[in-house]
Order: C-alpha cells, then sequence, then structure tokens
C-alpha cells in the first residue's frame, strides 16, 4: 500500500564513487584526508568517519569517474518499504525491491533510479561502528554531495515529491540546496551541460578541527584547489581538493542549522561576497571548475568496468 506522503529521510548515510585511480584514493583518504578502511571487495573499498555510520564513502574501480550511487537512510524497514511503494507510484524504476541487503554494512534497503539514472537507496539498520574520539580534526560524517544536472527544475521537484527532501535556498538560477534534516543541505544541485557528480563534502566538528585538517593536508602535499573561504548559502567552512582520480573532494565545518518551523528559503545572488564570506579564497580557478564539472555520466545505463 503507497504511504500518503514521501518520505522523511533522516540523513544522507554515504555516498560511492567510480574512480579511475582506485589504490591511490585509498590512500589519499586514509590518509590526510583522515577515513579508516573498514571493509573491502576486490574491486571496492568502504571508508568510515569519525561517528558511528559502517562507512561514508565507497569507491570501486571504475575506467571512468562517476557516481556509482547515493545512500539515504531512515529508521525502521517499515518506513523503507513505505517509501518504495511511494517512490514506485511515482513512476521510479526500482532496481532492488526492498529486503536485507547483501553488502558491507549490511542493513535493509531498496534501490531505485532518479530521473537522470543515478542510482539511489534508502536503507535502515545499518550496522553501526564505535565512534572514533571527538577531538580527532578528521570528518565525522559525509555532510552532502553536489551533482551536476541538465534540468535543475526536473531534478528538483523530482526530490522533493519522491524523497520529500525540501529546498533550503537557492544560488540564483544556477544551484538549489536540498535538506533532510536540520543541516541546510545534504544533496545540491548545479545546473550544467550534463549530469556528473560536481563534488563530495565531509565536515569535521568545527573550525578548529577544520583548520588541522587543512593543515594536515598541506603538510602531505595537498594544497587547496579552492579555498579557504565560507559560503553564504549553508554559511559553512569550505576548502576543495582533488583526489588522485580528478574528483573533488571538500572539507567542511558549522553548515548552518535549520528551523523547519521558521526557514524561509531564499535566492543568493552569485557574487564574490556571497559566494565567500571570508574573502580569502577568490573565485575558482578554471580548472577547479573543469574538475567540478567532471566527464558526462550515464548513470545506471554506464557500461560495466
Amino acid at each position: 500500500m503507497t504511504s500518503p506522503a514521501p518520505p522523511r529521510l533522516r540523513a544522507l548515510r554515504h555516498v560511492a564513487l567510480r574512480t579511475t585511480a582506485l589504490e591511490e584514493s585509498v590512500d589519499f583518504y586514509t590518509g590526510p584526508w583522515g577515513l579508516e578502511l573498514v571493509d573491502r571487495t576486490p574491486d571496492a573499498v568502504y571508508l568510515r568517519a569519525s561517528g558511528p555510520e559502517h562507512h561514508v564513502l565507497e569507491l570501486h574501480a571504475a575506467q571512468a569517474n562517476a557516481l556509482d550511487h547515493i545512500a539515504f537512510a531512515l529508521p525502521t524497514p517499515a518506513e523503507v518499504d513505505a517509501a518504495a511503494a511511494w517512490a514506485e507510484a511515482e513512476g521510479a524504476t526500482l532496481l532492488e525491491r526492498p529486503g536485507p541487503l547483501d553488502r558491507p554494512g549490511a542493513g535493509y534497503g531498496v534501490r531505485f533510479l532518479d530521473p537522470e539514472n543515478r542510482v539511489l537507496e534508502i536503507s535502515a539498520h545499518v550496522h553501526a561502528v564505535p565512534e572514533r574520539p571527538l577531538d580527532v580534526p578528521v570528518p565525522r560524517k559525509v555532510a552532502h554531495v553536489v551533482l551536476n544536472t541538465t534540468d535543475i527544475d526536473a531534478l528538483t521537484a523530482w526530490y522533493t515529491r519522491v524523497l520529500g527532501l525540501r529546498v533550503s535556498d537557492w544560488s540564483e538560477h544556477q544551484m538549489v540546496f536540498l535538506r533532510a534534516n536540520t543541516d541546510h543541505h545534504v544533496v545540491a544541485f548545479n545546473q550544467a551541460d550534463w549530469a556528473a557528480p560536481n563534488h563530495v563534502a565531509y565536515e569535521v566538528g568545527d573550525l578548529d578541527a577544520w583548520m588541522r585538517s587543512i593543515g594536515r593536508l598541506k603538510v602531505a602535499g595537498h594544497e587547496t584547489a579552492w579555498g579557504p573561504g565560507r559560503h553564504g548559502p549553508g554559511d559553512n567552512a569550505f576548502a576543495y581538493y582533488l583526489d588522485p582520480a580528478g574528483l573533488v573532494p571538500e572539507m567542511t565545518a558549522e553548515v548552518l542549522q535549520i528551523d523547519e518551523a521558521t526557514w524561509m528559503p531564499r535566492v543568493w545572488p552569485r557574487i564574490p561576497e556571497l559566494s565567500d564570506l571570508f574573502r580569502t579564497a577568490g573565485p575558482p580557478s578554471p580548472d577547479i571548475r573543469r574538475h567540478m564539472g567532471g566527464v558526462p555520466d550515464p548513470g545506471w545505463a554506464r557500461p560495466a568496468g
């Protein structure tokens, strides 16, 4: 039976990426980036942050950089069943019907496609891991994923209608920020010429941990590709990097918290003093823009490998 309303997703659980440099990326993300290897298969690795989530990043060996899937959290299998019924009633193509998950982290989940053939997973009862000390300046969770899209209005309508996400803000008509919980955004869309992952952000505990993370990366030989700075939309501190495959991770902190009862979405002009409130980063370079643009990603229909 279809639920009478879209699901109220609790959080972004993990992001899975396809990478052309698997082993080099494992060294980067488990080294200066600060994640920890929690499981692996012959062609994939599963990396945890300092929080209780089993893993926040999956890396899959591939011939081209791409998004593999995005996973969202619900509390119970019954809510996963209801979310699957709602998505199917709204016309989504189910790739895996609700049931036990036979992969690292286990749990109970469903997978289906968004309108641009991205694979989305909604899961519950995924295995937890012991939290790492809060005083360690490493990521504690995946904060958000930004995706390039050819139709920002259609994707916004679909993600709010089918997944129950809410619009927090717009950056003119170029970007839109969607939330699942009190965090300003867990997903954002950027209008572009093709669909592709833009970047994935990882949140540390505070500005001190953020600065120490930037320092750790610098000592290891990794300079920022854009930042440090502080965004207007979301009010989060940012520092963007390039990983060994050319994918873009962001180290972030102090993401704006939303009061659901009173928040009204705003439209932010795309001007330097609002893109970076610190005024330290300057505009993003053509090189980081190129990496954020990625390569055309056909989604689930992509060739294997």
